[in-house]
């Protein structure tokens, strides 16, 4: 099998076990808070524990960035590995909110696992076939993000919340390894500059095409977390009073994500034949127009079969910006690329369940879905506008302190 293939795939498989890890711990948080004893702002810590670790994760990604250019990914997928391994172990033994937050913070600001797997397959993969292999682990980010819940709630009702930290700690350190003897990073040049982390934002402010790809990461971003302090209350409220009406919250919450696992890698070949420009746009096309015609649904089925529907477009967006992170970036400037993708990403999920929140509080529902579909058609309507410079040649940046 050739290298870049076997990187693949045993990246994907840590990608999916990481992520899996992650939807293991994260969703049941809000029930853990009253299991120790947090009775009074339950909602106040649940939101604080949520974004704490987005605002921690976007401080901190650029600069782990300058060090995978300087020591490699491969060596940063490991730490930040390692680093998920001990604050999940350690979830299991905390008995009051601020041990809580004190982790997810140390997890944002020392973690850093997918984004340096997606970092590595950019750079370690043959250009006609970057697409594909970014849709890839875009499909195991996606598919661990549905077995996670289900895997979490199942150990938790068996032997409780705090045996499902710790399980989701071992199941992480298991991918950890998997990477530490599988995966060859071939293609790695040292970077040699002395610079900063206020340089490598200054390198990429003047990289036009660059610039426009973290407005378009940080915009669709913060669109989508928006809907998500709604959507499941909404879910349910369309499945009426029946007796499995949270179950099949649970389901339709998911469909995007089995949508994302199915066609992903079918826009990832497309991607390598047509550009990322191209599937880009027809992406976040098909997303806005997918949320705003959810609105149109007032029953359950015709929403889960709509909602279905934009999974499937919108799945390309992301692997197809990621695509776009490679070709509007020199080798040696990837990491710190990839990074300050991920700053934008973050930020992005911190601003934008708070809008959601503070609109879904003052206005009907649906005014959120607006508000979303809006803002991806607006970023769609960006990318149409401004193709060439999406599709202009990769500028190098100048890099000071030599």
């Amino acid at each position: 099998m050739l290298l870049w293939k076997r990187n693949l795939w045993v990246l994907w498989v840590g990608v999916f076990f990481t992520a899996a890890s992650f939807s293991m711990v994260i969703p049941f948080l809000p029930i853990f808070l009253l299991q120790i004893g947090v009775h009074e702002h339950t909602e106040m810590w649940a939101g604080l524990l949520f974004s704490s670790a987005f605002f921690a994760g976007a401080l901190a990604s650029p600069f782990w960035g300058r060090m995978a250019d300087k020591y490699g990914r491969k060596p940063m997928i490991v730490r930040a590995g390692f680093v998920l391994f001990v604050i999940y172990t350690l979830m299991a033994f905390v008995t009051n909110p601020y041990q809580i937050l004190a982790l997810r913070i140390l997890q944002g600001l020392l973690s850093g696992f997918i984004p340096g797997a997606i970092a590595l397959i950019g750079t370690n993969t043959p250009g006609n076939k970057v697409g594909y292999a970014l849709s890839m682990i875009s499909t195991a980010s996606a598919s661990g993000g549905i077995i996670g819940p289900l895997l979490g709630g199942g150990i938790a009702d068996l032997v409780g919340n705090r045996w499902a930290f710790a399980s989701a700690g071992i199941i992480v350190c298991l991918s950890t390894l998997l990477i530490i003897f599988w995966v060859v990073e071939e293609n790695f040049t040292p970077s040699k500059g002395k610079g900063s982390v206020k340089e490598d934002f200054k390198v990429a402010v003047d990289n036009r095409p660059f610039l426009l790809v973290l407005i378009l990461t940080l915009v669709t971003s913060c669109s989508v977390m928006t809907i998500e302090p709604v959507l499941p209350l909404y879910i349910v409220k369309l499945g009426g009073s029946s007796e499995n009406a949270s179950f099949l919250a649970g389901v339709v919450f998911s469909l995007p994500g089995i949508a994302s696992a199915l066609f992903a890698p079918y826009w990832g070949k497309w991607a390598d034949k047509v550009g990322f420009q191209r599937v880009l746009f027809i992406g976040l096309l098909g997303g806005g127009l997918g949320t705003l015609a959810q609105i149109v649904f007032t029953h359950i089925w015709g929403f889960s079969m709509i909602r279905f529907v934009y999974g499937i477009f919108f799945c390309a967006v992301y692997p197809a910006l990621n695509g776009l992170v490679v070709k509007s970036t020199p080798e040696d400037f990837r990491g710190r690329a990839f990074s300050l993708s991920q700053t934008a990403n973050q930020l992005g999920g911190m601003v934008g369940p708070m809008i959601g929140g503070f609109l879904g509080g003052i206005f009907p529902v649906y005014s959120v879905f607006i508000v979303t579909g809006v803002l991806l058609l607006v970023a769609m309507g960006t990318a149409y506008w401004n193709a060439g410079t999406l599709n202009a040649k990769m500028k190098r940046p100048a890099v000071s302190g030599k």
